[in-house]
């Protein structure tokens, strides 16, 4: 399947001061996280679905976004939500 979500999408650095803090959200809980998901629409950064409280899946579902990235170190690539389908960065 192809998707369309990512055509118009320039992928930077912009998470690495919010990787550095963490999964807000984990944090304002006072709980953990396992991996960092940046939503490529706003910036959004929250923990994996491997991670007890799955904040990145949360946000897509509450605003919609429907593309996000990992911010683990050596990591890149990017996940559709809407299309499942996953996409390797250059």
């Amino acid at each position: 399947m192809a998707c369309h979500h990512f055509d118009s999408i320039e992928i930077n650095d912009s998470a690495k001061a919010a990787h550095a803090k963490g999964c807000a959200e984990c944090i304002a809980m006072g709980d953990g996280w396992l991996h960092l998901r940046e939503c490529l629409e706003c910036g959004h950064v929250g923990c994996c679905d491997s991670s007890k409280n799955k904040h990145a899946t949360k946000h897509f579902h509450a605003v919609k976004h429907p593309t996000i990235r990992s911010v683990e170190p050596g990591e890149s690539w990017g996940w559709c939500y809407v299309d499942e389908v996953m996409v390797e960065f250059d």
